[in-house]
């Protein structure tokens, strides 16, 4: 959920974001999703582009508009402004040209959507608020990762078909699988478990939940076996007892110190934005 944050648009001017026209898709068509049942579980997601798997084909599944611009731009959705309204589900299935680089597909998509979506952007530099991700006095409390066993694949054992079934604990908290990295959200209430995370990463995953940027000061290097719990759901914030871990959970901040020995220390400064100008909220014709 995006929050509404106080911003002060630095004195220099904003230059208008352009692209090279020229890197295409091969084809490329994007649709409105069809609506799905009421009750029923919808996929969300893209596969394929540029890596191993599957780099001449890539696909989005019931992707926001306001989605699809994050991701062509490596944006944050808090760093991106003007998107307001811009919630039609899409999909997406394109041809992608052999060889094409991770920094070329951003660019093909930038052009899809300045092509199909009609959009105009640009950068502007604003101040606020952000984090840094500190070791507090009595921490860290966590460990190293455990040395990851070799792989015979002949030998291992098969991940079930199909997510898990989700339950929760007393307190209704997700409860995870032991050993498989994941992290699940149910009403309010959050649990992240990571075998191997790296600092800069756990720092990501904090900065897409509290909505601003959070860099890693910690100075540790290498991978953690990470565990985390909290109440996630903004909507607390709004009931007095919010701060009380008795009745509605640690905030994330709260389980960051508590659990894992580590801490938030605010900063102030300037964050690159993207500035939405123009985009239509639904596509022109393939």
């Amino acid at each position: 959920m995006l929050r509404t944050l106080p911003l002060m648009l630095l004195c220099f001017g904003a230059l208008a974001q352009t692209v090279p026209a020229t890197l295409q898709f091969d084809v490329a068509s994007v649709n409105p999703s069809p609506r799905g049942e009421p009750g029923k579980p919808m996929r969300v997601g893209c596969n394929g582009g540029p890596g191993p798997k599957d780099p001449g084909l890539f696909t989005c599944q019931n992707l926001s508009v306001s989605n699809l611009v994050t991701l062509a731009y490596s944006m944050d959705f808090y760093r991106v402004a003007g998107l307001e309204g811009a919630t039609q589900m899409m999909n997406i299935s394109a041809s992608v040209p052999e060889g094409t680089t991770k920094d070329q597909f951003s660019v093909m998509m930038q052009n899809l959507l300045a092509d199909r979506f009609h959009l105009v952007a640009h950068h502007e530099s604003r101040e606020m608020a952000k984090y840094e991700l500190v070791v507090a006095k009595n921490g860290p409390k966590f460990k190293k990762a455990a040395e990851a066993p070799p792989v015979n694949p002949d030998t291992s054992p098969k991940p079930p078909p199909g997510p898990s079934p989700l339950t929760t604990d007393q307190a209704g908290f997700p409860v995870l699988t032991p050993g498989r990295p994941d992290m699940a959200m149910t009403r309010g209430r959050a649990r992240m478990f990571q075998p191997r995370m790296t600092m800069q990463r756990l720092a990501g995953q904090v900065s897409s939940q509290m909505g601003k940027p959070v860099t890693d000061a910690t100075g540790l290097e290498g991978e953690y076996e990470i565990g985390l719990y909290w109440a996630s759901d903004t909507r607390l914030s709004a009931n007095p007892d919010a701060n009380d871990p008795a009745e509605t959970g640690p905030t994330l901040p709260q389980a960051l110190q508590k659990q894992l020995g580590l801490r938030l220390e605010q900063k102030k400064g300037p964050v690159d934005f993207l500035v939405v100008d123009h985009i239509d909220k639904l596509p022109s014709d393939n």
